[in-house]
């Protein structure tokens, strides 16, 4: 979530705990040493509060509106209210549970005297606690009962501004039953096969893992109220002790991932000779052995999954018989691995995850003592079960990652970029891959969908459910998915028709406008951010937000960035409440218009040096000065260097136009000759930084060269248009 700023005008306030507080009806634990120490555990007790739906009886700004007192920011968002006595706060559980306590985070503006209350219509309150004489920090609070709404009624301010809240938690318990101990299996005949957990059936409703595994307190509990019983991790170590303690704690298991090389699909991590390398197969079956080892008995363990995607990766290492070869080597030592893991723990099923069903008859050849197939599947996740009827194969499988259509499987668009699916279309895209997984009845056992992660870059909008904190249209998709319902949910705001004018020629550094219709399913008032991603122009996923205004109805004028090519921009709208809809559309920078006639184009340019065969290269000086922005001059990689253009004539110059590529100069001189010997220096600059460059000139001359002094990156200088104008 955004952090935001103590009001305009209002000077700092500090934290500060006074005398300890005086509680009625209620245990409130206020020495400094108590609350250092962590509450004793209780066996099914879980966070019931986070980015549930929450309303207030004021705010002091949009900025300090309800929901932040419920996103799960502890020092970055808060509730502030009107600058009276008589103010609440109040959550919506989505259904009456079960309360254990509550904890009040409180900023410097606290509430000295409160009560909280609970309600299982909203509107009859009934006080579980009151509080007198609280001194800040944090207030956690012991209550009772059930209810389904809970609330800080307000009666006393600490000073002189309103009541501010960095977080306000709701524990208790759930009617959700703790998911069966002891060992698990693979149980049942073939096409009738069932996962179960001591005994028990068990189905993978899950997700993969994106958090640290520090920070796992911080999310899991959200995970559970999401349905879901089961995360999937690619690696197992000893940081992976807190994500296990976490989820068994919240009653949720998970599939232990082991990485191998060249893992991912592309090849991460380099090549590996499965053929030769004997010390590093060695070595991994070590590793592997000692985690095993390690948290074999321990209660959230689920399974454990030999590599990810390696079958499929090895192709971008090695090709023909060889290719033949080493995937036969490979899938041979998982069989290796799984055959280890069984010695050490015959109680948890072993897979393998790859994202090719062609890849499963090599583990049908090599790796009979895997319990289960694994595969990632996103676009093509309802094709995953023809292909297992056809192939004939003897085990289930679970799906590891899927989700919307990828980046690999879209359509490219008017830039020639893929085309990224809408919201709406990526949560239909996680609902149907559900379907046609819970479809393959007695084989697919279930499926952990891709991803639980917060990244808010180029990524993270595509495959996140929830980027930057905010949930998306996905995380309801899934929600509804494994708990059959998202009634009582406020659910984020839809984006739809988004335009982009000028999408194809959008001028470097002026305005383009995005429009979209948008609304909220709660008509909850939004607010709005527009971002841009230079991904498929400079490789820079980041998400950037752009300079831009609201012209109203969804409209918006953006500037275009300085660099050509192909950008994302990005409309986020967010409704107050710990939601967002983001859609997304590319847009094409070209060079700005110039007035006048391009005097150099297709003249003879001559250069103190080119790039014969580096990349795209030969980039002889001509290519400056050919009119296509497709095409660049580059020197070498030294200073200094130079580029001139013969205009054929004397000629009245009035503009020029460097397109640069990133290989740029920082520093350099517009010279002009009438001979092409003598030189006159009419424009200096020492603060170059690879925009487009408009320089304007009022002279005559035949020659025009570029005195190029200082470079901006480690290559050499590039330019892909130099265009003098009349």
């Amino acid at each position: 979530m955004f952090a935001h700023p103590p009001s305009t005008g209002a000077p700092p306030r500090r934290r500060t705990r006074g005398a300890a507080a005086l509680v009625t009806l209620g245990a409130l634990f206020a020495s400094s040493l108590t609350l250092a120490a962590a509450p004793t555990a209780v066996a099914a007790e879980t966070l019931l509060s986070q980015g549930k739906t929450a309303t207030a009886s004021s705010s002091e700004g949009e900025a300090y509106a309800a929901a932040a007192a419920f996103d799960g920011n502890l020092t970055g968002t808060r509730w502030a209210s009107q600058w009276r006595d008589a103010e609440w706060i109040q959550v919506d559980l989505g259904a009456s549970r079960d309360l254990s306590r509550v904890v009040l985070t409180w900023e410097g503006a606290f509430g000295k005297n409160y009560q909280i209350q609970v309600s299982d219509d909203g509107t009859n309150w009934r006080t579980a606690t009151s509080v007198t004489g609280s001194d800040g920090g944090t207030d956690e609070i012991a209550v009772s009962g059930s209810g389904r709404y809970v609330r800080m009624n307000g009666l006393v301010r600490s000073g002189g501004y309103g009541y501010s809240l960095w977080e306000f938690q709701v524990y208790g318990t759930t009617s959700v039953e703790p998911p069966a101990q002891g060992a698990v299996r693979v149980a049942g005949s073939q096409g009738k096969w069932q996962l179960t957990v001591g005994g028990q059936p068990y189905t993978v409703k899950g997700l993969t893992w994106g958090p640290s595994f520090a920070d796992a307190p911080k999310y899991m509990p959200d995970v559970k109220s999401m349905g879901v019983n089961t995360i999937r991790t690619w690696g197992t170590d000893a940081s992976s002790k807190p994500l296990l303690d976490t989820a068994a704690a919240n009653g949720i298991r998970v599939v232990n991932g082991f990485w191998l090389q060249p893992g991912g699909g592309p090849g991460s991590g380099g090549c590996v000779n499965y053929v030769t390398d004997a010390a590093y197969k060695s070595n991994m079956l070590t590793e592997f052995a000692k985690w095993v080892d390690t948290y074999k008995s321990h209660p959230a363990t689920l399974m454990w999954n030999v590599g990810n995607e390696s079958v499929l990766g090895l192709q971008n290492c090695y090709g023909g018989t060889e290719l033949e070869a080493q995937r036969n080597a490979y899938t041979t030592f998982v069989n290796d691995v799984a055959k280890k893991i069984h010695t050490i723990d015959p109680d948890h099923p072993v897979t393998s995850t790859d994202a090719w069903t062609g890849a499963w008859p090599y583990y049908k050849r090599n790796a009979p003592d895997l319990d289960l197939y694994s595969m990632n599947s996103y676009g093509d996740i309802c094709g995953v079960k023809q292909d297992w009827v056809d192939g004939g194969y003897d085990k289930p499988y679970i799906i590891t990652e899927t989700g919307p259509a990828g980046e690999w499987e879209v359509p490219n668009d008017a830039n020639g970029i893929p085309d990224q699916k809408t919201d709406v279309q990526t949560a239909e895209g996680y609902t149907t891959a559900w379907n046609c997984i819970t479809g393959h009845q007695g084989v697919a056992l279930g499926a952990t969908m891709f991803h639980y992660g917060t990244e808010h870059d180029f990524g993270g909008i595509w495959f996140n459910l929830l980027p930057d904190g905010l949930k998306r249209l996905s995380y309801y998709a899934v929600k509804k998915a494994y708990t059959g319902s998202t009634a009582g949910d406020n659910t984020p705001p839809v984006i739809g028709n988004m335009v982009v004018d000028q999408a194809s020629n959008a001028p470097a550094g002026g305005e383009f406008t995005v429009r979209a219709n948008i609304s909220d399913p709660q008509n909850d008032p939004l607010t709005y951010k527009v971002f841009l991603s230079g991904n498929y122009a400079n490789g820079d996923k980041r998400l950037v937000e752009a300079q831009w205004r609201s012209t109203g109805n969804g409209t918006f004028a953006v500037t275009a960035p300085e660099k050509l090519g192909v950008w994302k921009v990005y409309i986020q709208a967010e409704d107050g409440h710990g939601n967002a809809g983001i859609e997304t559309k590319s847009v094409k920078v070209v060079a700005p218009p110039v007035s006048g006639t391009n005097i150099a184009l297709n003249k003879p340019a001559t250069a103190s040096s080119a790039q014969a065969s580096y990349g795209d290269c030969p980039c002889p000086a001509g290519n400056a000065t050919d009119g296509n922005t497709a095409t660049r001059w580059a020197s070498d990689w030294s200073d200094p260097q130079w580029i001139s253009v013969d205009l054929g004539a004397s000629k009245a110059i009035r503009t020029l136009q460097l397109v640069w590529d990133p290989a740029y100069a920082k520093s350099y001189e517009v010279q002009l000759s009438d001979d092409g010997t003598n030189w006159r220096t009419v424009h200096t600059t020492t603060t170059g930084n690879g925009d487009i460059d408009t320089v304007n000139v009022s002279a005559t001359a035949r020659h025009v060269r570029l005195n190029l002094t200082a470079r901006g990156t480690g290559w050499g200088y590039s330019l892909h248009e130099f265009g003098v104008y009349s």
